[in-house]
């Protein structure tokens, strides 16, 4: 992964960029050396009735590397949800699954079974996940703990 070979990515959406949404991006947007390009396109609302909003979610899933879900937006609407991963799965998408921001609450067991890995709210958990999933890269970081003896 580069500046030039950024992962390509898709974050579920419900047709508006929610607080989750939108928190992905920050989490993203912090982490150094981490490049990505965005399909999800939640302001790109199709004219029309259901159908016209998953094949306009076919389009953003399909030249995405992986897929970055939001258990959240379960609750508001599960079907529209669970077409984007199943499409994602018969893709062949991996999927990254975020848990509910500062709820405490478990992914609903109908999303785990559709998702190849679950991450917390963590900007490294969830960037080394992606890269796992999207590129198959191992992340080998070590974590610096410091002791001060007297």
């Amino acid at each position: 992964m580069s500046q030039a070979n950024p992962i390509r990515l898709f974050v579920t959406h419900l047709w508006a960029p929610a607080d989750d949404y939108l928190r992905v991006f920050e989490y993203l947007e912090s982490s150094r050396n981490f490049f990505y390009k965005n399909f999800s396109a939640p302001d790109r609302r199709p004219a029309g009735d259901r159908e016209a909003q998953r094949q306009e979610l076919r389009a953003q899933i399909g030249p995405a590397e992986a897929v970055v879900a939001l258990s959240s937006l379960y609750a508001e609407d599960q079907d529209l949800l669970t077409f984007e991963l199943l499409y994602s799965q018969a893709l062949q998408k991996p999927v990254v699954l975020l848990k509910s921001f500062g709820t405490g609450k478990d992914a609903p067991p109908e999303l785990l079974d559709l998702a190849d890995e679950l991450v917390d709210w963590d900007e490294r958990a969830l960037v080394d996940a992606i890269r796992r999933q999207a590129r198959h890269e191992d992340t080998t970081r070590w974590d610096t703990i410091e002791f001060k003896l007297d």
